[in-house]
């Protein structure tokens, strides 16, 4: 009899790892078929360059110099889920821009955050806007500027302005969003196949 229990025992792990296996490739499949996030996204950043796009980080760093010497770096990474199960783009992107001027050691650092409104169109809202007198002053004891949602409604116009004026409009920003997301699910169609291959390891 425990001879027989073993058996058994062996039996109904054996079938519930095939079932996980079936439920894996299942998922797997539904990805790879899917259509999120496959909008043509050529040449849609601009005159930036992606400078770091790990396939093992979440982040991006994006890079461009204007013909006037400034340089503008950009680093997004996608945030919570929060569409709610209703939204084509799940997750808002966090993103920070910091520009420099040529020959000061000062820069801008703006805090932002894209969301999706519907489609393939995205909210995108500064919450704040940091002068930063050197990189050696990023401590938090240090003054960087009030919250953006506090400033007169035309600084908070021109600045979003001044952003647009350095490339950062609505097609980058849908670019960024619309590549994060490709990026995540990439990210999580890779694990899937690690998953199914780990498990079916001593099938």
């Amino acid at each position: 009899m425990p001879r027989v229990t073993t058996v058994l025992l062996r039996a109904r792990k054996a079938i519930q790892e095939l079932d996980l296996l079936k439920v894996l490739q299942s998922e797997i499949s539904h990805e790879l078929s899917s259509n999120r996030f496959q909008k043509d996204e050529s040449d849609s950043s601009g005159d930036f360059v992606l400078d770091w796009d790990s396939p093992h980080s979440q982040d991006v760093v994006l890079r461009k110099k204007c013909a006037s010497g400034e340089e503008v770096a950009v680093s997004a990474l996608l945030g919570h889920d929060t569409s709610q199960g209703d939204g084509s783009f799940p997750r808002d992107a966090l993103i920070k821009i910091c520009i420099k001027k040529p020959g000061l050691n000062s820069l801008l650092q703006f805090d932002c955050v894209a969301s999706g409104k519907g489609g393939n169109q995205f909210d995108f809202d500064i919450q704040n806007a940091n002068y930063i007198h050197s990189p050696s002053c990023l401590g938090s004891s240090f003054y960087k500027g009030p919250s953006f949602s506090s400033l007169d409604p035309d600084l908070q116009h021109e600045l979003k302005q001044y952003l647009a004026t350095r490339g950062i409009g609505e097609d980058f920003i849908n670019f960024l969003v619309l590549h994060l997301h490709r990026k995540e699910q990439g990210q999580y169609v890779n694990w899937l196949h690690k998953l199914k291959d780990m498990m079916g390891e001593h099938e």
